[in-house]
């Protein structure tokens, strides 16, 4: 069964960009040679869904097309078109998981942003949490978790500490 699994980052108080929607923080805990995992993570979806406003600061950072390999759906009611292959989607989150939970196929990647994370979360349509810590607290930006979710209940599967100082927590939903 494939699963839908949010992997992301943010920092230590729930950021996962700062009050200018900078990334910057997240160079704190680059290393040569270490990505995270992030590759061996990428290598088990073919599937990404991402919002427009973290697809165009992905492209805003050079990225010529975010997710080329995979099949890829930008969410949004204002774009018109996207790079490669990826597909603009405006319709029914909720009916768009489904469907693709349905096809066979490797696990589906939400890249974020918070808002569709959190839709997803209150849909309760996301099968997995993976995410990075980094040991910097930015006071104010774009928190990831948002109030009007329901509880939901995690199980941590892994926990990861880097060198860094990044800790990746593992939760699938119970």
């Amino acid at each position: 069964m494939r699963n839908v699994i949010l992997y992301i980052a943010m920092s230590l108080d729930g950021y996962i960009a700062d009050q200018n929607d900078g990334l910057d923080f997240l160079s704190r805990v680059e290393q040569e040679g270490e990505d995270y995992g992030y590759q061996a993570f990428i290598d088990s979806v073919d599937t990404v869904i991402i919002g427009r406003k973290t697809y165009e600061k992905v492209i805003s950072l050079g990225v010529e097309v975010p997710h080329a390999d995979k099949e890829c759906y930008v969410i949004s009611r204002s774009l018109k078109s996207a790079k490669g292959k990826a597909k603009i989607f405006s319709g029914d989150l909720s009916e768009l998981v489904h469907n693709l939970k349905k096809k066979k196929g490797e696990n589906i990647f939400v890249d974020g942003g918070a808002e569709i994370a959190n839709e997803l979360l209150r849909l309760n349509l996301i099968d997995e949490l993976i995410i990075s810590i980094i040991p910097v607290l930015l006071g104010d930006g774009i928190m990831l978790f948002s109030p009007g979710r329901p509880q939901t209940s995690l199980k941590l599967i892994d926990v990861k500490h880097f060198d860094k100082g990044l800790v990746q927590l593992h939760y699938r939903k119970n």
